[in-house]
């Protein structure tokens, strides 16, 4: 039985070596923030994070689909009233 066929959850379980592809720039990127022997840590924790969107993406999607699309008015009203800004900041997302 593989890694794969076991169910853990991301972040969970042993790790498994597998051969990644990525641009030199990124790579540069990634080893100039965290040495040679942080990049499988640094694209874990990425992997976690892109994960975790994913699934709130899909939550959002299921809400809209049940409720219909956010009012970006009622949006834009409330992001005002919580962070105290009388208009909402250019190029904020609703």
């Amino acid at each position: 039985m593989g890694v794969m066929d076991t169910g853990f959850p991301p972040g969970d379980g042993p790790s498994s070596g597998i051969s990644v592809s990525l641009t030199a720039g990124t790579l540069q990127a990634i080893r100039e923030r965290v040495g040679k022997r942080g990049v499988s840590a640094y694209l874990e924790q990425a992997a976690q994070r892109q994960i975790e969107r994913d699934n709130l993406d899909e939550l959002i999607d299921a809400f809209d689909e049940h409720n219909g699309p956010a009012d970006a008015a009622a949006v834009a009203a409330k992001r005002a009233e919580l962070t105290g800004a009388d208009e909402p900041q250019a190029g904020s997302a609703a």
